[in-house]
């Protein structure tokens, strides 16, 4: 088997669910915490939360760590959403090219590094020209304000988000700061479920938005596969 050069981390929409059809399970030890993960070629998944570990809980840096210590070199997060935007509707893909946090981890904790952090743009290339490959529609950029969850979004934080952004998530941050200063690229493919609370009349149950998530694995799953035959 040859070493991952491309890593894959999804959450909640992928959960249950095997990415690849033929992969092997291993554990991975990192200096933050041992990873679990799937390797299938040159791709390897981590599952990043579930049932028992809520976002609030992932151990980022592990993470990203067994990424870098496996050889990856590319990383695709997979992340589920609210819309910030009535035109950006429970159903759509939304590839971003920015985020808003103001709490994400660092390997830098005894000194002070500063990185410019952002998004891969090789890695947004690939997810773009993979989903056109699919003939499937997407937004090719939006902002992703990051929170920090496991609790959703009040309306007040909604008003307020929905001025600088487009969608809203609890993990794509962690893992793209965590990615710039490990030296790696990252780039995520947002599975939007439902709208943010209060920018529609209806409720927000927890149903719905698990609901649209099952809806939406397939072509997700798709354009991850598709985009690591684009960055080989």
């Amino acid at each position: 088997m040859r070493d991952p050069k491309i890593g894959v981390i999804g959450g909640t929409i992928v959960l249950n669910k095997r990415f690849f059809e033929d992969s092997n399970n291993i554990k991975i030890s990192t200096s933050y915490g041992e990873v679990d993960a799937q390797i299938s070629e040159n791709i390897m998944f981590i599952q990043r939360h579930g049932n028992s570990l809520p976002p609030h809980r992932i151990n980022h840096k592990a993470n990203v760590s067994a990424f870098k210590d496996t050889g990856v070199k590319f990383i695709i997060g997979v992340c589920s959403v609210g819309s910030l935007r009535l035109d950006i509707k429970p159903g759509d893909i939304v590839i971003p090219d920015d985020y808003i946090s103001f709490g994400d981890p660092s390997f830098f904790d005894d000194k002070a590094v500063f990185i410019t952090p952002g998004l891969s743009e090789r890695v947004r290339q690939a997810l773009m020209t993979a989903s056109k490959n699919l003939g499937l529609s997407f937004h090719s950029k939006g902002v992703y304000m990051n929170t920090c969850g496991p609790r959703l979004e009040t309306k007040a934080e909604v008003r307020m988000f929905s001025r600088f952004a487009d969608i809203v998530g609890m993990t794509m941050s962690r893992e793209a700061s965590l990615a710039k200063e490990a030296n790696l690229e990252y780039a995520a493919v947002c599975s939007v479920d439902n709208y943010a609370h209060g920018i529609i009349d209806e409720s927000l149950t927890n149903d719905e938005i698990e609901k649209n998530k099952r809806k939406n694995f397939d072509k997700i799953r798709n354009i991850v596969l598709e985009t690591a035959k684009v960055l080989r």
